[in-house]
């Protein structure tokens, strides 16, 4: 068995796979040279309780029963008939890592990002510029969940507060030049609607020197919203967090930097001059009921010299695996991959967000994985015999064919390398690991090179 990504999803399913009746032997490849996507890559530096679930995924890795092959590109380095040569099925576990578009006039504006670029930049990923335009006094997040919350929390946070974690050097530094005063969140619908965790919601009133500013006008709950207050905890306390701050006297507000949380205010055009943006302009909707909202024809200009994006994520197309480009995940039935005819493709499966789209938390992927699991565990008790397609299935044979093509592939060992590295970075400083950023110094790390 081949599964190609290993963020969580992908360690997931290899761990389900390896504990079923299955005689079965996988192989885990990721296309970067350190495992645990979004994990590592998705999940802002200043949350390491959420970064912890990299522990229970390496516990997974470490035993030695999943062979990681890192720093290999499927597309690139090997295409789906040569994981066929070695392996007898294929679960592919990509994610979802571009962002969801946002069709509004202006978008494409120089100071226009998404924030999955930015997530990308101050993560570390090895495949996004290291530096990034932090030139702008006022900035607009449009979003109302929690990466919106991260975006704005990072662009408002003194970066001297992000010492103590795993920060890159690269990212500290222009963090500190950054001329930030106040970041506006911009969320379509009500208090009652946002996506909003209410861990992540009360964190950010603890950011030091940085308010939250809530508006009341923007406070509005119809028969919708007070349903969903009613049946669900989670929104009851993000609601909660979000009324007890209305209550905030305006003298209170006495720190440096503010972030300025707007509800029913739906983006309908990014503001331009001489191709830069300046600033974005809002709608102002209403509730109708039941918890949708609709526009009330009253705009507002808010000056600001960037925009951050953040309504969701999309997933990547693959070579010569099917492809929903309006949806953006892998077309299957329950992680059976199948093509434009509807007919299942032999020995090709698909979990995570590239199976469902980018929606519920990383605990959710378990239980997807199972499902496809199961489904290939039918698969294999009905064909029998004739599901072992493979041809070369010696361990070593999908290594060799790697070398031949000039690959260096990262294993287990070498992701050890890389974080016993990082660690060392980190120990003089009293902070757990100091992120590597550059690709080419992952892979000499990790090879032992250096």
């Amino acid at each position: 068995m081949a599964v190609v990504g290993a963020g969580p999803a992908g360690i997931y399913a290899a761990d389900i796979l390896s504990k079923t009746d299955l005689d079965v032997s996988i192989d885990l490849f990721e296309r970067l040279p350190a495992p645990f996507g979004l994990v590592r890559y998705g999940v802002a530096p200043d949350h390491p309780r959420i970064k912890q679930i990299i522990v229970a995924l390496q516990k997974v890795l470490e035993r030695g029963d999943i062979r990681l092959l890192a720093n290999v590109d499927y597309g690139t380095d090997l295409k789906l008939d040569d994981l066929r040569q070695f392996y007898d099925a294929v679960i592919f576990s990509t994610g979802s890592i571009r962002d969801a578009a946002l069709p509004v006039p202006g978008i494409d504006l120089e100071g226009s990002y998404g924030a999955a670029d930015f997530v990308s930049w101050y993560d570390g990923h090895p495949d996004v510029p290291r530096t990034w335009p932090l030139d702008a006094q006022h900035v607009a997040v449009l979003g109302a969940g929690n990466v919106a919350l991260d975006v704005a929390r990072i662009l408002a946070k003194h970066a001297d507060d992000l010492l103590p974690t795993e920060v890159p050097a690269n990212v500290y530094d222009i963090l500190k030049a950054s001329p930030v005063t106040d970041v506006h969140l911009f969320a379509r619908r009500g208090p009652a609607q946002v996506k909003f965790s209410p861990l992540e919601l009360r964190e950010l009133g603890h950011v030091p020197d940085v308010d939250v500013i809530v508006y009341p006008e923007d406070f509005d709950f119809d028969e919708g919203s007070m349903a969903a207050i009613h049946s669900s905890n989670q929104t009851k306390q993000v609601v909660k967090t979000l009324t007890d701050w209305t209550l905030k006297e305006p003298e209170e507000n006495t720190a440096s930097r503010r972030i300025h949380l707007h509800f029913l205010h739906k983006p309908v055009e990014i503001l331009g001059e001489d191709g830069h943006v300046v600033g974005v302009r809002t709608e102002r909707t209403a509730l109708n009921g039941d918890g949708n909202v609709t526009g009330t024809g009253q705009t507002h200009d808010w000056p600001v010299q960037a925009v951050y994006r953040a309504v969701g994520y999309f997933g990547s197309p693959l070579v010569d695996i099917p492809f929903d480009d309006v949806a953006g995940v892998i077309p299957n039935r329950e992680g059976r991959v199948v093509d434009v005819d509807g007919d299942q493709l032999p020995g090709v499966y698909a979990t995570g967000w590239i199976k469902r789209g980018p929606v519920g938390l990383i605990g959710h992927t378990k239980s997807d994985a199972s499902e496809t699991i199961r489904h290939l565990g039918e698969d294999v008790a009905e064909a029998g015999e004739a599901f072992y397609t493979a041809t070369d299935r010696e361990p070593e044979a999908v290594t060799e064919f790697l070398h031949g093509r000039g690959v260096e592939v990262i294993t287990w060992q070498g992701w050890e390398l890389l974080d016993a590295y990082e660690r060392s970075l980190g120990q003089p400083h009293g902070r757990e690991r100091v992120k590597l950023v550059p690709r080419d110094e992952m892979v000499s790390i990790s090879l032992g090179r250096s």
